[in-house]
């Protein structure tokens, strides 16, 4: 059954769980590290991996590659970026103990290449890119962030690969997805209005997404904007390939998406911290309770007056992060000692 439901969210997925050891490397064939290498800077730095088709894969990586602390991967959501995690990543790899961390951005997304087969943006493929970037990186059991996709992502990965999970942060996501927030994700994603300047793409956002993040400064605004489009050819495009909207073609709000049950039950031998927006859309309060009773140690965040997805850039829940993450080190300790 629960094969069955993976294929069914994700098409090829194989969720049959592999084997390997505790610390080791997660197993994955076609790996060549196209550019990077040695410690990262402070500010991180770009690292490019091939994926089995040939496509080029960025990674941010921050903190040294010798870190003894348990690694974080960041995994941004469906349209997002791994400047999502520009103030998280690098308190991460710079607190005590300092520790590796790196984000990815799915192909088709920010500095990772465009994909000419349009089929190919699904969580099947993305999956198999993680696993090629966490071979490539040799990264081994971590900690994953993952918000929104980057969540699903991370229980698909805790069935195909669960010895390769030591923790989660699941960011505004859970097993099950509200399709109304799918709908209003679908009005816009591929469909954004082009703007004339960063200023101006701030007034869109805000015109759009004010109802979820009444209190946003003009500032935050502005940082959005500067997330959501770059330059290119003298304009501003989006940071990410508009046909992704081709992945929410057939949601359909009277036909909820099945529930992700037994790939959240995957994750219940390693520590989990849920983050919802209060005001959010695709994370219910309901999925919350519902998960706590699936996993009674899950720990919950709930941040005011911000919606899907909240910002991971305050000083208080950076520091809520990095708690849960040193946690994570202690559990995994605890692991290998007995």
């Amino acid at each position: 059954m629960q094969r069955n439901h993976c294929a069914a969210l994700t098409g090829s997925v194989h969720c049959r769980p592999t084997s390997k050891n505790r610390r080791g490397r997660v197993p994955s064939p076609h790996l060549n590290v196209a550019s990077g290498g040695g410690a990262a800077q402070p500010a991180g730095t770009s690292v490019h991996v091939t994926a089995p088709d040939g496509l080029r894969l960025h990674v941010r990586e921050y903190g040294p590659r010798s870190a003894l602390a348990l690694p974080v991967v960041c995994l941004p959501g469906l349209a997002r970026t791994v400047a999502d995690f520009e103030a998280l990543a690098p308190a991460l790899a710079n607190g005590h103990p300092s520790r590796r961390v790196i984000a990815i951005d799915s192909r088709g997304r920010g500095q990772s290449d465009y994909d000419s087969n349009l089929e190919n943006y699904n969580l099947s493929v993305e999956l198999s890119d993680i696993v090629t970037v966490l071979t490539a990186l040799e990264i081994g059991e971590a900690v994953l962030i993952g918000s929104s996709r980057g969540g699903l992502l991370t229980m698909l990965l805790g069935v195909a690969h669960p010895t390769s999970i030591a923790g989660v942060v699941l960011h505004d996501i859970g097993p099950v997805i509200d399709p109304q927030g799918l709908a209003r994700i679908k009005s816009y994603v591929g469909r954004l209005p082009q703007p004339r300047s960063f200023a101006d793409g701030s007034d869109i956002l805000r015109r759009l997404f004010d109802a979820q993040f009444p209190k946003l400064t003009a500032e935050q605004w502005l940082a959005a904007a500067e997330r959501t489009w770059k330059l290119d050819n003298g304009g501003l495009v989006p940071t990410y390939d508009v046909h992704l909207a081709r992945t929410l073609a057939e949601v359909d709000i009277e036909r909820p998406l099945p529930a992700m049950w037994n790939e959240f039950d995957a994750l219940s031998r390693v520590p989990i911290l849920v983050i919802r927006g209060a005001n959010s859309d695709i994370l219910s309060a309901d999925t919350v309770t519902a998960m706590h009773s699936h996993h009674p140690t899950m720990e919950s965040i709930e941040i005011a007056d911000q919606g899907h997805v909240p910002m991971l850039d305050s000083p208080d829940l950076i520091r809520r992060v990095a708690e849960f993450v040193a946690g994570c080190d202690a559990n995994a300790n605890r692991a290998e000692s007995s």
